[in-house]
This record gives structure tokens, sequence and C-alpha cells, in this order.
């Protein structure tokens, strides 16, 4: 049988290409023993980002407990979700850098407000779970209202805001009725519909009814908190002073109340 003959047959190629399988096993398997040698240890961790609640030690403390291997065999998918288990990391980017620094880039939650009894929400709508000792506003209702609640509180926030108020409590019942704590402590029902028109309305009275300079003759009265404003009625509102009685303002020019409050 002549060379070519030979190298035509059919255990020929397959002995070659056995040859070239084991050379390539071969070569991968000296490529890994390379790789996990400890002349490519990981030595160095390097924070990139400022943070205000993740504080270094704790992200060290992933870093020991879930970078195994070396720079090359380093499960950085690992690392990076372990990262985001941290309360307050809402993303975190994992990246090597030659020769043995391991590179950590965090954002972190900014938060907008308490979520119902046990979480907090933050400005991008999301609720995660930490502990934070400044005052901030809570935000109530279903679970699955999160983002109806928070697209409520800013708009009635800024509704409030050019009067001095803020918002310290918004709630929403399971019926779908929205109620309303101020700083001051007054509490407002919106009840379940019409609420920015009911809301806007009593922004509107509410410097002349509480408190400012009456349009009339340009004099200051005392602001005077109400306990209590039901914004449910149709042409105006009810309001409840703590002592009982009736604001000052009241005797120059009263709000229009008619009726009962609406059931919604």
């Amino acid at each position: 049988m002549t060379s070519p003959e030979l190298a035509a047959h059919p255990l020929c190629q397959i002995a070659r290409a056995l040859t070239w399988v084991a050379l390539g096993l071969m070569a991968y398997g000296g490529l890994g023993w390379l790789a996990a040698q400890p002349w490519f240890a990981l030595t160095t961790l390097d924070v990139k980002t400022p943070v205000a609640h993740v504080t270094e030690a704790q992200v060290r403390l992933v870093a020991e407990r879930e970078v195994r291997g070396t720079f090359f065999t380093v499960d950085i998918d690992r690392v990076r979700e372990r990262l985001e288990k941290l309360p307050w990391v809402r993303e975190a980017r994992v990246e090597r850098r030659w020769p043995d620094t391991l590179v950590v880039s965090l954002v972190e939650h900014v938060p907008l407000a308490r979520w119902n009894d046990d979480a907090l929400v933050s400005e991008a709508g999301e609720v995660f779970a930490a502990a934070v000792s400044r005052r901030l506003p809570r935000l109530a209702g279903p679970e699955e209202a999160v983002d109806e609640v928070v697209s409520a509180y800013r708009r009635h926030q800024a509704t409030l805001a050019p009067l001095g108020l803020r918002i310290e409590e918004i709630s929403l019942s399971a019926r779908h009725a929205w109620r309303i704590r101020l700083d001051n402590g007054t509490q407002l029902a919106l009840g379940r519909e019409q609420t920015d028109e009911r809301l806007a309305r009593f922004a509107a009275l509410y410097p002349r009814l509480f408190g400012g300079r009456l349009p009339a003759d340009g004099r200051i009265i005392d602001a005077q908190v109400p306990a209590r404003i039901d914004l449910r009625y149709p042409d105006g509102f009810a309001v409840r002073m703590p002592d009982g009685g009736m604001p000052a303002a009241f005797a120059t020019q009263a709000p229009a109340v008619s009726g009962k409050p609406s059931t919604t």
C-alpha cells in the first residue's frame, strides 16, 4: 500500500483525529494547570465607586468568602450576585484588572420613603430591605400597588410644597381609598376618585382659611392647624379643628360645603 493510500485509509484518519484530540486535551489541561497556579492569585480589591451605606469592610468580607481561584478562574458572576445581596446594593459590577486585582463598582439604592412597616422604597421605585436612621415619609398600600403609591406621593407632594407642607404619610387602602397625614399633623381624606382635583382645591383655599394674608384687606392672621380635613365633598371640604372650634378665617369667608361626603 502506497503512502497516499495509507494516509487515505479510514483507520489512519481516525488515528490522526484521535491524536489531535489528545493534543488538544493536553493543551487545555496544561493551560488549566497554569491558570490555577498561585502566581496568578488575586491579592488586591479595588472598590471604585464611593458609597454611603455599604462599607468597604462588607465588600471585603464578601470577597473573602466568595472569591475562589486565581485571576483566570475566579467566578466573577458569583461574586457579583453575592454583592447584590447586600442590603443597600442595587447593582454591582465586578471586573478583573491585570495582574492581581478585582475591581468592584457599586450602585446603591437612594431611599425615597419607608414602605409599609418593614421595608424602604427607592427613588427608582424599587422596594428593598435595609435599616435607615434618618426620618423618611411613610408610604403604605398593597404590595402590588407600590408604583401607584409612589406616583401619587410625588404628585401630591408637588401640590403641597408651595404651601410649605410636607407629606409625612400617604396610604392606599384595600378599597383603593387615599389618606394623607401632613408633617403638621393634619389628616386629609381624599377618597377614591378625583384625588388630584380634590387636593388642588384644598391647596388653593388653604392659605386663606388656615393662615396667611387674607386677600380682602391684606390682614395677617395666625396660622391654624386643622386636625382633619375631609375632601370628599363635591363643592368643598369639611374641617375639624383640634379644639372643636372654627378657623378664624371662616368668619370672614367660609368654604362651600354641600351635601354629604362622597363614598368615593
